[in-house]
């Protein structure tokens, strides 16, 4: 099964992670860990099996200060999964 998924804007307020190089890493950790998850074949629990969703609310995160960017990414993409399979 192919899976194409466009997340247009994803906010992220208060997020400790700098411009540049620390952006990248998060999106590359973001990307492996939600393509990991939706690989893993819960695609039958997720939202009416397509279509566009407008939004998509996700809980609150905590974050440490001292996490690497890629770290943050897979949380997000957690988060983010977890939204979609409610």
């Amino acid at each position: 099964m192919k899976i194409n998924l466009h997340i247009e804007r994803l906010i992220l307020d208060g997020l400790p992670v700098a411009h540049g190089p620390s952006v990248a890493q998060l999106r590359a950790g973001l990307e492996a860990e939600l393509s990991r998850l939706l690989a893993a074949g819960e695609l039958a629990q997720l939202r009416g099996g397509g279509g566009a969703v407008p939004r998509l609310p996700s809980p609150s995160m905590k974050f440490s200060p001292a996490a690497k960017p890629a770290r943050l990414g897979e949380q997000i993409a957690q988060a983010v999964h977890g939204a979609m399979k409610k």
